[in-house]
C-alpha cells in the first residue's frame, strides 16, 4: 500500500513540471524546462528530522512510561493483595482472641450472676429471720412493759417493807483443825489407833472419820498430810459388813472413790480404807486409797461438820 501511494505522487509531480512555466508577478515570461531527477517520497513519520519524528518519539516514550506505570501499579496491587491477605489473617486472629475473651467474660459474668443470686437468697433469708426476731423482741418488750406496769401498780397500792438481812458469822475451827467448806478436819500424826478406835476418838471430839466425796476435798486433805516412806491415815470407809460393799461411817454407800490402781484387793482380809502419801512425787491425790486390815494402828483423819450461825 505504501509503494502505490508513492508512485502516484511522483507522476503528479513530474506532470506539473513538464507542463511549462507559470507567471510570477509578470516579470518572467518563459521558464526554461529543466528535468529534475525524481526521488521517491519518503514517509514523513520516519524520514529525517521533523515534527513527525519527534511526535513518534514522544508517543514511544509515553508508551514506555505507561507500560512501566502499569507494571508498577500491578506489582503494587500484588503487594497490597499480599498485605491484605496478611492483614485479613491477623484480623481473623484478633477476632478469634476477642471472641475467646468475650466467651470468658460471659462465663465469669454468669458465675458472678449466680453468686449474686445465691447471696440475694441468703440475704432474704437473713432478713426474714431478722424480721421474726424483731417481732419476737417487740412481743417480749410489750410483755415486759405490761409486767412493769403491774409492778408499778402494786408498789403504788401497797407499801413494801424490806426484810432485814441476816449477817452470817464465819465458821471458826478449833485449834489444830483445818477448815474446808463447811467442815473442820483434824490430822492426828502421833495418835495411832485401829480403824474402830480412830472412829471412837473422833466421836469424842464431836466428829467422825473423814467422809471424802469430791476431788477438791480429797486434794485438800492430801496436801495436809506429811510425806514419808509409807505415811498412811485412816478415813471413814469400810466393807466390814459385806465384802466389796464399801460404806461410809454414816452408812451411806461409797460411789466411785480415789483408789490406787488394782485397789481394793482384799489381800489379807483388808476391810478398812486408808490414804497413803509417800516420798514418790509422781503419786497423785486422786489415786491414793488402799484397803488394809482394820486392826492396824495408824494415824487418822477426823471430820466435824460445822453450821454457820446468823445474827
Amino acid at each position: 500500500m505504501a509503494t502505490t501511494g508513492s508512485s502516484s505522487t511522483d507522476r503528479i509531480y513530474s506532470k506539473l513540471i513538464d507542463e511549462g512555466s507559470y507567471d510570477q508577478s509578470n516579470h518572467r515570461t518563459d521558464v526554461q524546462h529543466i528535468n529534475y531527477p525524481v526521488s521517491p517520497v519518503r514517509n514523513p513519520w520516519l524520514s529525517g528530522p521533523g515534527p513527525y519524528r519527534f511526535a513518534t518519539i514522544c508517543l514511544a516514550a509515553l508508551s514506555a512510561i505507561l507500560l512501566i506505570s502499569i507494571i508498577a501499579v500491578t506489582a503494587r496491587n500484588k503487594n497490597k493483595s499480599a498485605s491484605g491477605v496478611e492483614a485479613t489473617a491477623e484480623m481473623q486472629r484478633q477476632n478469634a482472641n476477642i471472641s475467646a475473651v468475650m466467651q470468658k467474660l460471659q462465663s465469669e459474668n454468669k458465675q458472678q450472676q449466680k453468686e449474686r443470686d445465691e447471696l440475694q437468697k441468703e440475704r432474704d433469708a437473713l432478713q426474714k429471720e431478722r424480721d421474726a426476731l424483731q417481732k419476737e423482741r417487740d412481743a417480749l418488750q410489750k410483755e415486759k412493759d405490761e409486767l412493769q406496769a403491774k409492778l408499778d401498780s402494786i408498789l403504788t397500792t401497797k407499801a413494801i417493807t424490806p426484810t432485814p438481812r441476816s449477817t452470817a458469822v464465819p465458821i471458826v475451827c478449833p485449834t489444830n483443825w483445818h477448815l474446808f467448806e463447811n467442815s473442820c478436819y483434824l490430822i492426828t500424826a502421833q495418835n495411832r489407833q485401829s480403824w474402830s478406835g480412830s472412829n471412837r476418838y473422833c466421836q469424842t471430839q464431836g466428829a467422825h472419820l473423814a467422809i471424802i466425796l469430791t476431788a477438791e476435798e480429797q486434794t485438800f486433805l492430801w496436801n495436809l498430810l506429811p510425806r514419808g516412806h509409807w505415811n498412811s491415815f485412816w478415813f471413814g470407809i469400810t466393807d466390814g459388813e459385806t465384802e466389796d460393799e464399801w460404806k461410809w461411817v454414816d452408812g451411806t454407800p461409797v460411789e466411785g472413790g480415789f483408789w490406787e490402781e488394782n485397789e481394793p484387793n482384799n489381800h489379807i482380809n483388808e476391810d478398812c480404807g486408808y490414804i497413803v502419801k509417800t516420798q514418790v512425787l509422781e503419786r497423785v491425790a486422786t489415786k491414793s486409797w488402799y484397803d488394809a486390815p482394820c486392826n492396824m494402828p495408824l494415824p487418822f483423819i477426823c471430820e466435824k461438820e460445822m453450821r454457820s450461825t446468823s445474827q
